[in-house]
């Protein structure tokens, strides 16, 4: 159960709430919305808990100082990855910004609690 919680406290769907306006993705972004808050609100009420990992402190200040670190380079990426689609003039350099930011955002993932 707690590799699940770890897993659900990762995630943060306000990152890509956008997509869920998108005419092609906006449905699969939505039923991934409904699928966590399910299953968060069913790891709760199984547990006895009242927020993610209550019982696990210092793994859940982890994931946050992780997180304040991954964020800025997801946004990052993903602004990138929609001048791409765009094929902007810059396209190498977004490119280059994508492969980066994903060094960053691997390092930080393998190196988590």
């Amino acid at each position: 159960m707690l590799n699940s919680m770890m897993s659900l406290s990762k995630c943060y769907f306000e990152l890509t709430s956008y997509m869920k306006e998108n005419e092609e993705y906006g449905t699969f972004w939505q039923i991934l919305e409904d699928e966590y808050l399910l299953s968060k609100r069913m790891l709760l009420e199984l547990s006895g808990m009242e927020i993610l990992m209550e019982k696990e402190t210092i793994s859940r200040e982890s994931i946050k100082i992780r997180e304040n670190i991954v964020l800025p380079l997801l946004v990052i990426q993903q602004y990138a990855l929609q001048m791409i689609a765009q094929h902007n003039e810059h396209q190498p350099q977004y490119e280059k910004i994508v492969t980066r930011s994903l060094y960053g955002n691997i390092n930080a993932s393998r190196n988590s609690a």
